[in-house]
């Protein structure tokens, strides 16, 4: 099948994300069509090298100098200190600005090797080799870059776009069940505010999804990337629109703080925040209880979520309060009516959200089986 080209636009310029089964054996033509580097400089982890590493070097030209630089991608990991690390293995392999990094991995990978390139020598070229569902659909896309502090999630960052995104679904093959099934909730999320035939895609053929059929995954992963880069390349920013793709974020967001990133995968937190955000819009009178009743269906299907976590209601809206999307101290949330549409609401009363908070433990999964 031949791989589609997704392109997106960005304030430094255009670029494409190359999307298929087998597009890394295309690397070296993609490579090329970026022009010369002095180096090659990878960035992953030990376990997505041991998976996939042998996979994805062989595909970069020997003609470059290549060096392999690993860390933790766990999410207690992202933070400055590791970006500093990268920064440091990069000195002492005498990286340049003419270098190329490349970041395989999920999404900690990504965000940390982003901010890397957007910060070594003020600017390096970078390219992502996506290696997990929810990295392929959403989080290599739109150039948010980023680490965590104490206080929050993702508060310290930049914009910062790659030059080319390798996208290749046959990779997928070694992701872990737990990791597979968070990246179906950015599924889920991108086909209530933006695709409502996708929706009804995934309550129809859940079953083949989660079997990672090759027809099913070349068909939704292409579709999601492609709603992400036409809402990051409608507001690269964050500047109105793009608030669209954080549905079911404040909440999650709140649940990986305040247990400090160890309880959830971020798809699970975002999992349970979509499940919140729905109830939320039902209990401001913005979407009716059927709605709710298909969005918790659906994501109550992808498979057991670790349990809500035993805090205290004023913890996570304090939490909350911390996320980046707040303005004068004002609680925003990303709220859908119906599917197709979404929209970022201010006005919500806090007693609603407390109301949802004391109700949401009850959307448990843990009968689900694996």
């Amino acid at each position: 099948m031949k791989p589609k080209r997704i392109s997106v636009n960005s304030s430094a310029g255009e670029y494409t994300i190359v999307c298929g089964t087998g597009v890394l054996h295309r690397a070296l033509k993609e490579i090329a069509r970026l022009g010369k580097f002095s180096s090659v400089e990878i960035v992953s982890s030990p376990k997505v090298w041991r998976a996939v590493g042998k996979g994805v070097y062989r595909n970069f030209d020997s003609r470059h100098r290549s060096t392999v630089h690993l860390m933790n991608d766990a999410e207690t990991r992202k933070n400055v200190r590791t970006v500093e690390s990268i920064c440091r293995k990069l000195v002492h392999s005498r990286a340049d600005r003419k270098s190329l990094l490349v970041a395989v991995g999920g999404g900690v990978v990504g965000d940390i090797a982003g901010f890397v390139a957007a910060s070594y020598l003020r600017g390096i070229a970078l390219l992502h080799v996506p290696t997990t569902l929810v990295a392929q659909v959403d989080s290599s896309i739109g150039g948010k870059t980023g680490v965590n502090l104490p206080e929050g999630k993702n508060l310290v960052g930049a914009f910062y776009p790659p030059r080319l995104i390798l996208t290749d679904p046959a990779i997928l093959r070694t992701l872990p069940d737990r990791e597979f099934r968070g990246g179906l909730a950015e599924m889920i999320k991108h086909s209530i505010i933006a695709d409502p035939e996708m929706f009804a895609y995934l309550e129809k053929n859940m079953t083949k999804v989660l079997r990672r059929d090759r027809s099913a995954l070349e068909y939704l992963i292409p579709r999601n990337a492609a709603i992400k880069a036409l809402v990051v390349t409608k507001d690269e920013r964050e500047s109105g629109l793009r608030e669209i793709l954080n549905f079911g974020h404040t909440f999650a967001h709140a649940l990986e703080s305040t247990t400090k990133y160890r309880r959830y995968q971020h798809g699970e937190a975002v999992a349970w925040g979509m499940m919140a955000a729905a109830l939320l819009a039902h209990e401001i009178s913005l979407c009716s209880a059927d709605y709710v009743s298909r969005i918790v269906a659906l994501v109550r299907r992808i498979g057991p979520l670790p349990p809500w976590p035993r805090v205290p209601t004023r913890s996570l809206i304090e939490a909350m309060r911390s996320d980046k999307k707040t303005r004068y101290g004002k609680l925003r949330f990303v709220l859908s009516p119906r599917l197709g549409k979404a929209g970022s609401y201010d006005d919500v009363p806090l007693d609603a959200v407390q109301r949802v908070l004391h109700f949401a433990p009850q959307f448990s999964t843990k009968s689900l089986s694996k």
